[in-house]
């Protein structure tokens, strides 16, 4: 956007401001309207570029000043410090504008290709729009696209090819930032769960919020069945109790279930690690559309997954979700009631200040790798702490009360 005497700015990625080659010299000061602090104070040039250091949401303040102007008040103070205190005589800004996008484009990018970061952030982008009236371009890959645009008819869906012909007021990125970055965030997501994170970059309302799905579609299976999903992006997301699953679908199969495996890739794994659906459930595995697992999924008595894509997908559906997770702490994830940990063991390394996830060690364990403790945080999840948490779900006792 155009200021006075050739100077242009915009809040894409932060508050950045640039100078002209030639006039001035300026002095420019960026603060943030809500607490009153003075984030930026300096002299310029001409041909300068500055932006924010904080490319999360704030509502700035930008204030140009020319500088002589303010040399010219300091060494009268000097001679009359009496003027200092006078408000009305310091001098004004030739430019000051503050933040607001009401009316405005506004550009979110959710760069990651995993569901469940999207599926857990898209609804603050939808709190965004509305908290500030303003029109939004939401930036997903388009199979993600595809599932939330009905859902969502007043947010625009764009994909990254599109993005160098807009010209946005304002762009965010969401994400994850490691090793204490702070300038992206303005907390480390690791203290208020995965999705929360989304709302605090947006400077929205933190409090979770299921994402929409079209639930519309009939039941496809007459039969009481449950759903589950076993595979993830890294050994330490998985239930690695070696009998775990197979105690579990014995356990569905007996009182009355199918057990129905809608995972991806029925095998997955890297090197010499491999993981398989377990023995005794159905495989309805396969890269198929999203909206299509959701038309499973919603039918089922409940759902039983680790911390990973599918769990936040079954969450959108409004049925039971029974995690299993001991690598993250319960608040990284979404609320249910039948979230399984065992807090008498190492647990928790993913919300740990003091190590980084590494994206590229699918063995990653950051304080027993090697050691016979790897992934203790999840083997020591017992098969009975699983049922007996099945059974507290009140569609499992109606399931069973009407088996008699």
């Amino acid at each position: 956007m155009e200021a006075p005497e050739g100077i242009r700015f915009d809040f894409n990625e932060g508050l950045r401001v640039r100078f002209p080659e030639t006039g001035g010299p300026w002095h420019i000061i960026f603060r943030d309207i809500d607490t009153g602090v003075i984030l930026y104070s300096q002299d310029v040039g001409p041909n300068t570029f500055i932006t924010s250091v904080k490319k999360f949401y704030v509502r700035f303040r930008l204030e140009i000043f020319h500088k002589n102007e303010l040399e010219d008040f300091a060494a009268a103070v000097k001679k009359n410090p009496y003027l200092a205190a006078d408000k009305d005589k310091h001098p004004k800004p030739f430019f000051e504008h503050d933040y607001d996008a009401e009316g405005r484009t506004v550009m979110i990018q959710l760069p990651v290709s995993t569901i469940g970061d999207t599926l857990g952030w898209f609804p603050y982008v939808e709190k965004f729009r509305q908290k500030h009236k303003c029109h939004v371009l939401a930036v997903l890959l388009p199979h993600l696209a595809d599932l939330l645009r009905d859902q969502y008819p007043e947010i625009t869906f764009i994909t990254k090819e599109d993005v160098p012909n807009c010209q946005p007021y304002a762009c965010y990125y969401l994400g994850l930032f490691f090793r204490g970055d702070v300038d992206h965030q303005p907390c480390d997501f690791r203290y208020i769960g995965l999705h929360r994170t989304a709302g605090y970059i947006l400077g929205v309302d933190p409090n979770e919020e299921m994402p929409r799905f079209n639930l519309s579609a009939p039941r496809k299976i007459k039969e009481p069945y449950v759903c589950i999903a076993v595979q993830s992006s890294s050994q330490a997301k998985y239930w690695n109790n070696p009998m775990g699953w197979h105690d579990v679908v014995k356990f569905l199969k007996e009182s009355g279930y199918r057990v129905l495996c809608i995972d991806r890739d029925a095998v997955y794994g890297q090197g010499l690690v491999h993981n398989h659906i377990p023995h005794g459930c159905e495989d309805f595995t396969g890269n198929i559309p999203l909206q299509e697992r959701i038309d499973l999924v919603k039918d089922a008595d409940f759902f039983i997954g680790v911390s990973s894509g599918l769990s936040w997908l079954a969450w959108g559906c409004k049925i039971p979700v029974v995690m299993i997770s001991g690598f993250t702490n319960p608040t990284n994830e979404f609320y249910t009631p039948y979230r399984i940990i065992n807090f008498h063991t190492c647990n928790s390394c993913w919300n740990d200040m003091r190590v980084d996830f590494d994206h590229f060690d699918f063995l990653w364990c950051p304080r027993h790798k090697n050691t016979p403790r790897q992934f203790e945080c999840s083997r020591l999840i017992t098969s009975e702490q699983v049922i007996n948490t099945i059974k507290s779900i009140p569609a499992f006792q109606k399931h069973m009360e009407s088996r008699g």
